[in-house]
This record gives structure tokens, C-alpha cells and sequence, in this order.
């Protein structure tokens, strides 16, 4: 018996308690590691809930103003290449702007754009939320397939895509025109996480504050790089053209698809 013990207590030796003591360290330092993990993902879900909350509340209570819209497009505008996954809690716009089209587009652009204005005043809908911040919106977007319904905000901001989808570029909903709209991939059933889903035939419906709704057929599908910006083209012949723009599940390409009235 006496033999036994002793043995045991060669068999423990200094290296061995040496080892025990970093595995308690480390077995430590991985449970505050994971709870510090788990803490910012239980924030970043808790954020993303109250942002589309105020998502919905803009649905339900957007107050109609009327507003003269004196804008034109000149040859010199640009458009910021934003990002649209969602990964992280902080989004930044990226500093390098790229041009929308080239000069000749552009001008074909401005024409068809002063048509649509024409110097009429238009409607934008507005609604100050809970944050004591007021939003603007254009209109609704609703597609039925992938249980989308969000308002869609004036303008395409980082801050503003964590609120909802965002108008990206060229015409007014329901419009003769390009209507672009950014959203958020988070890669669940937020914003537009399952428009990569949308195949050729879903409907998606526009409403704009007119109270008008046209829907629109999905014919086309595909990725482009994020400095791709060839699907904001405005050249549309006379038709009316509504595309969606996200990113990719692993966010290095942007999914865009695109859909025309019936």
C-alpha cells in the first residue's frame, strides 16, 4: 500500500501540475471568451429586432407629405458602393465612389429622369420613430414568396440599411425607369437575407404613395462584384424596371435581381 502512494506521488510531478494549472487557465479564459461571444451576438440579434421593429412601425404609421422634388442628375453624380451583409455590427461605406454608368448613359439617363419629374410635386412618406428619429420612405416593397414586406426609405445610407431597405438609384417606384433597391443579407429571414432565394416568375409587388401597386415578374438573376454597378443602368426603354441588390451568403458578391412590370 505504502508503495502505491509513493508512486502516485512520483507520478505527479511539478511539470505535471504545471500542465493542469495552464489547462485550468486556458478552460477558463475559453468560458469568458464564449460568453463575451455569446453576449455580442445576443446584442446584435436584440439590435437587429429593435431596428426592424422600427422597421414595421414606418409601415404602419407613415404620415404622407407633400413635397416639391427640384432634383436632376447632372453627368458628375456618382454613387456609393455600399455594404450590404450585415456581418458585423458596424457597417462602413467604402471611400472609393464609383460612377453609375458612363457619359453617354448618363445623359440618356438625365433625359428620362426631367421627363418622370417634370417639376410635380411628390410624396414622401414620413415617420418619426420611437428613437426620436424621423424617417423618410418612397414606398412599400411586398413579395409574397419569401414573406418580404418593408418600407423603403429615400436613401441609402449604413445607418439606414440596418432600419430597412433603401432606395439605391434611379427612378421613383412605379415610374418609367430602373427603381434599385439595397438590403441587408443577414442570412436569416431579415430584410432581404432571402432575396438570393427569388428565382424567375416571383411577383414582386411595389406600392407607392399614391397608394398604387404594380407588380412586377422576376426575369433575371445573377452576381456581380461589389463595384459592379452596371444593373443601376437606366436605360430601360421606356419600361418600367425594379432591381434588387444584396450581397451574397458569404458577402463577397452582390446578388441582383431584377424584374419587370406586368
Amino acid at each position: 500500500m505504502n508503495q502505491i502512494l509513493v508512486t502516485k506521488k512520483i507520478y505527479i510531478t511539478p511539470e505535471l501540475k504545471r500542465k493542469k494549472k495552464i489547462y485550468k487557465i486556458n478552460f477558463i479564459l475559453s468560458i469568458i471568451l464564449i460568453t463575451i461571444l455569446f453576449s455580442i451576438y445576443v446584442y446584435a440579434e436584440y439590435d437587429r429586432n429593435k431596428n426592424e421593429d422600427v422597421s414595421r412601425d414606418i409601415l404602419n404609421g407613415m404620415v404622407i407629405e407633400e413635397k416639391k422634388d427640384t432634383t436632376t442628375i447632372s453627368s458628375e453624380d456618382e454613387v456609393w458602393i455600399i455594404a450590404l451583409d450585415g456581418g458585423g455590427n458596424e457597417q462602413t461605406e467604402t471611400n472609393e465612389k464609383t460612377n453609375v454608368v458612363n457619359n453617354e448613359q448618363k445623359n440618356e439617363t438625365n433625359k428620362e429622369n426631367k421627363i418622370n419629374q417634370n417639376s410635380q410635386s411628390q410624396l414622401v412618406g414620413k415617420y418619426k420613430a420611437s428613437n426620436g428619429k424621423t424617417y423618410n420612405t418612397v414606398g412599400t416593397i411586398n413579395i409574397p414568396s419569401i414573406n418580404v414586406n418593408y418600407p423603403i426609405l429615400t436613401e441609402t445610407s449604413d445607418s439606414l440599411l440596418k432600419i430597412s431597405v433603401c432606395k439605391f438609384w434611379g427612378a421613383d417606384p412605379n415610374q418609367v425607369g430602373n427603381f434599385c433597391i439595397a438590403g441587408h443579407n443577414y442570412r436569416n429571414t431579415r430584410f432581404f437575407s432571402k432575396v438570393p432565394n427569388l428565382v424567375v416568375g416571383d411577383i414582386i409587388e411595389i406600392t407607392d404613395l399614391y397608394n398604387k401597386t404594380l407588380n412586377y415578374e422576376v426575369y433575371d438573376k445573377y452576381t456581380v462584384d461589389p463595384q459592379d454597378v452596371s444593373c443601376t443602368s437606366q436605360l430601360t426603354n421606356g419600361k418600367k424596371i425594379v432591381t434588387l441588390i444584396t450581397c451574397t451568403n458569404d458577402s463577397k458578391q452582390r446578388v441582383v435581381v431584377q424584374a419587370k412590370e406586368v
